[in-house]
């Protein structure tokens, strides 16, 4: 038995028209943030959901949740219609978004968890084992009793990651838990999914991410999704044998370089990304070794190079060959 299982979910919202200057207001526009949404995930398996922003992950996950119902379709989890019976479902599912406010942050981090306990109707004696087991993974038992407020960031997503877990679940939904985490944190992140709750545990874990590197570390199995479509499900190296052979120059250079290697001969596409004063220029080219003196000639004049090697194709490479559509939009990054 699948441990989740969508079919043809579709949710919708109304965009409300603006009124512009002098003019009648424009007409309401209909967006499908899930449209027909069918996706199959093995029990056990830690499966990767990766859009770019817009894309209409986080509404499957609220709808996966019971947070939101849809417009039509259904939702089974573990052969719980989550429709039917949406409190039996909540009993096996853990849930945690990024960038959300589900804890309270004038109860410390026990007094949250605590209190989510209750609502999980777990006995006091095993709410204390269980807490104290979920803060010394987190490493906040020395910080247990310090309120919500005064923690940084990562040390507030490691109490949400803990009151999603609390009450043991066998499915767990994981909406960008590490957007906008430091480095160590979200390296510490990563691993405790994947070995602790996935591999140790034998939890079922869907992820969604826009971090590639994330998703390829990670995941057995990738869908890509786009305007509320699934647009492909493999695993990310099928997925990446997916893509006609190509290879792909990187540099990294010192400066802004301008957008003018498209019209070179050999050169498939080019993508820049500025970042901290330095641009990283990828070139996908049939055989980089012709171009690549071509290439470098040009980004000499502009910048300074300071390293440049040859890379397999990535998992963003392949949701670019197959949609047109960058997954990090807010890279900065600029395909031809």
């Amino acid at each position: 038995m699948d441990a989740i299982v969508t079919e043809k979910i579709t949710k919708s919202f109304k965009k409300k028209g603006r009124r512009r200057f002098l003019s009648k207001v424009e007409s309401d526009e209909t967006i499908f943030a899930c449209d027909g949404v069918n996706m199959r995930i093995r029990q056990g398996e830690l499966f990767g959901l990766l859009g770019p922003n817009g894309a209409g992950k986080t509404t499957l996950v609220k709808v996966l949740s019971t947070l939101l119902i849809p417009d039509s379709g259904d939702v089974y989890i573990e052969g719980i219609n989550t429709l039917r019976d949406p409190i039996a479902a909540r009993k096996i599912l853990g849930v945690t978004t990024g960038g959300e406010r589900t804890l309270y942050w004038k109860l410390s981090a026990h007094d949250n968890l605590r209190y989510f306990a209750s609502l999980y109707g777990i006995s006091s004696q095993e709410a204390e084992k269980r807490i104290a087991y979920l803060l010394d993974i987190m490493e906040l038992t020395d910080k247990q009793h310090m309120r919500l407020e005064k923690f940084s960031t990562g040390m507030r997503q490691k109490v949400s990651i803990a009151r999603a877990i609390l009450h043991d679940p066998r499915v767990i939904l994981l909406d960008e838990p590490t957007l906008g985490l430091d480095p160590s944190f979200s390296r510490f992140l990563r691993r405790f999914i994947r070995e602790e709750l996935n591999q140790t545990q034998k939890k079922t874990i869907l992820l969604t991410t826009h971090y590639m590197d994330e998703a390829e570390q990670l995941c057995d199995r990738i869908a890509f999704m786009n305007r509320g479509r699934i647009v492909v499900l493999d695993t990310p190296d099928n997925l990446k044998r997916s893509i006609p052979h190509e290879e792909v120059l990187e540099l990294r250079c010192v400066g802004t370089l301008r957008d003018n290697l498209a019209g070179l001969e050999g050169i498939n596409r080019s993508y820049f990304t500025y970042e901290g004063g330095v641009t990283t220029v990828r070139i996908h080219a049939d055989d980089t070794e012709k171009v690549m003196t071509s290439v470098i000639d040009i980004v000499r004049k502009q910048a300074r190079i300071i390293s440049a090697h040859v890379i397999k194709p990535t998992l963003e490479d392949v949701f670019i060959h197959l949609t047109g559509v960058k997954l990090t939009d807010d890279t900065g990054e600029k395909g031809e």
